[in-house]
């Protein structure tokens, strides 16, 4: 069995058992907590990830990190993992809880690359249409990249949305160089 498919048992667990104890929110706040810990600190993932290191170690090392600053079920989660050997893919069962958080909460995820950044009325302009779009929340993440010369490229899901100049530069040079030929 795949470690992705794995991670999404394991994910799919941890909500069922979060939401008959009445704590998916806290749990969700602890994984997110979890995910920016390992990746501010990927050197975690590779002590957790490494067999040569005992399960009574790797536990210890999470308690010490996030006991006291996360629920008791999600601790209990991570002392399963560890014992069952998949501490290694506690990080992808992390992000995989917060996918099935988003998809039970209706969390639509969206990025937007534009070539300068956007004013605050632009992002809501957008969070807007979205919303109306699919009825969901919307988390909404800007990145900037000059390349793009200008417009935009928004993306939800799998689907995509190009403006931007240099996508448009780019099919007129690819009409161009088919009439030629």
């Amino acid at each position: 069995m795949s470690e992705i498919t794995v991670a999404i048992r394991y994910a799919k667990a941890i909500i069922d058992l979060a939401v008959e104890q009445n704590s998916l929110e806290e749990i969700n706040n602890d994984m997110e907590f979890f995910v920016r810990t390992i990746k501010a600190n990927p050197q975690l993932n590779a002590v957790l990830a490494n067999p040569i290191i005992y399960h009574d170690k790797k536990i210890k090392i999470l308690e010490q990190i996030f006991g006291g600053k996360v629920n008791k079920l999600t601790i209990d989660f991570f002392k399963i993992m560890v014992n069952k050997s998949r501490a290694e893919i506690l990080y992808v069962a992390a992000q995989e809880f917060l996918n099935q958080y988003d998809d039970k909460k209706n969390i639509i995820k969206a990025t937007v690359v534009s070539a300068a950044p956007l004013s605050e009325e632009n992002k809501n302009t957008i969070i807007a249409e979205l919303k109306e779009t699919t009825g969901g929340t919307i988390k909404l993440t800007a990145k900037v990249d000059a390349d793009l010369i200008g417009g935009f490229v928004l993306t939800v899901g799998d689907k995509q949305i190009d403006t931007s100049v240099a996508n448009n530069l780019a099919k007129l040079k690819k009409e161009f160089a088919q009439s030629v030929a």
